[in-house]
């Protein structure tokens, strides 16, 4: 796709991109005096799919890349994209299109949405081959992204979150600000899930989550007039943690481990579902643990014990070591930490803040326990701490400057 004029104004913004332990991140220029336009954004859905179910709400017009090949489904009608690694194309009313080196889809009406997969977008959607196919790239001006991004991270809210909501709103523009170009070689700058933040398109807009992207239209957060790397996670637990000791590339003075606790000494996130857990895996379970722990085709059979090799400043786990009959290995690094500990439903330990009880038989590990609090990675913004911070009276001002210390709240267009 065409670098638009809104690309060039904002490419005074972005520099090198180098890869933070899996998390990019990325290295931007001074903050512009004059304020800019307001820029797109292209989120890649679902990234790479073999075909995509499109329409079925309002009317859609289809185009190739130099604007021929015109075709329309009507409301309430569906087709399928798909495509073959070197081109695609459309199956509508049981006619397929000309092949095409790329499909852009639109509402016919201006006011319009498009929905594919089932799910409604504003803007744009651009579907180019892959080798698995094709990928799917919803190009959405950046509000509308950020109305996208607020609920779906933070849930359905009412009016006593609404300073929560403005935070978010601010962190995930900052966030997608940041992103802008980083991925261009690929067609996209952020992707739709956790991975760079929650994004479901029109379904997970609300009336306060637009009241939260119009009161702070336009405003991220800068330090030493660079736009920051913005870092959030669900539930800190009464105190977040220094971005070093979790990602790679230094630490940041607005990324510092703070306690997050009120004047009673409660933390703000107390109120969050995931403030404490306990996981424990027995038979099987562990067996398989063990194994992905590298332990040896003998799993459980062999391993005498998993225990807490070290923490970070903050309490928190940053290695494991497995201990096998004459060996053991060590997992490092707190992200390495939670997948290694994964939970019955594959997903990652929910976070490194935790204690570990091992129970042993005839010099075997049999079941292992972990008792801990919080969800996430635990830099930057806890999400429940933000909200906890809201319902005690706190601006979203007040909220940001908490989390992020030393930072500058500044309007970009």
């Amino acid at each position: 796709m065409a670098t638009t004029a809104v690309e060039l104004r904002l490419a005074g913004l972005l520099a090198a991109v180098f890869v933070l332990g899996g998390c990019p991140r990325v290295e931007v220029a001074a903050f512009p005096e004059t304020e800019t336009a307001e820029p797109a954004v292209r989120v890649g859905l679902g990234l790479p799919v073999a075909d995509i179910a499109v329409g079925g709400g309002g009317p859609l017009i289809l185009t190739g890349r130099d604007g021929g090949g015109l075709v329309e489904i009507p409301a309430g009608a569906t087709g399928v994209v798909a495509g073959n690694g070197t081109a695609v194309w459309a199956r509508v009313g049981g006619v397929q299109t000309s092949a095409a080196s790329a499909l852009t889809i639109r509402a016919a009406d201006t006011a319009g949405t498009v929905r594919v997969g089932g799910r409604d977008y504003r803007g744009e959607v651009l579907v180019t081959p892959s080798p698995a196919g094709i990928q799917v790239v919803n190009l959405v001006s950046l509000e509308a992204y950020v109305a996208g991004v607020v609920n779906a991270e933070m849930g359905r809210r009412g009016a006593q979150d609404l300073a929560a909501l403005y935070a978010q709103a601010v962190i995930s523009r900052t966030v997608a600000v940041r992103a802008l170009g980083r991925y261009r070689v690929r067609g996209y700058d952020v992707i739709n899930t956790i991975a760079d933040q929650a994004y479901a398109g029109v379904g997970s807009e609300t009336d306060l989550g637009w009241e939260a992207v119009r009161g702070t239209r336009g405003e991220v957060l800068t330090y030493n007039d660079a736009v920051i790397e913005g870092f959030f996670h669900s539930t800190c637990a009464g105190q977040t943690e220094d971005v070093e000791a979790v990602f790679s590339g230094g630490p940041q003075a607005y990324l510092r481990s703070i306690e997050d606790r009120g004047p009673d000494g409660r933390p703000y996130c107390a109120i969050s579902p995931r403030y404490r857990w306990r996981e424990e895996w027995t038979g099987s379970a562990l067996q398989d643990l063990l194994v992905r722990q590298g332990s040896g085709g003998g799993g459980a059979s062999v391993a005498s014990d998993i225990r807490v090799a070290s923490r970070s400043g903050t309490g928190r786990v940053t290695g494991l070591t497995v201990v096998r009959a004459g060996a053991s290995a060590a997992v490092a690094g707190q992200n390495a930490v939670r997948q290694a500990l994964r939970l019955s439903d594959g997903g990652w330990l929910r976070s490194t803040r935790f204690t570990l009880q091992a129970t042993r038989s005839g010099g075997r590990l049999v079941t292992l326990v972990a008792e801990g609090g919080g969800n996430g990675h635990g830099v930057g913004m806890c999400q429940w701490g933000a909200l906890g911070r809201a319902r005690a009276g706190a601006s979203y001002q007040e909220i940001l400057s908490a989390y992020f210390p030393g930072t500058e709240l500044r309007r970009l267009f």
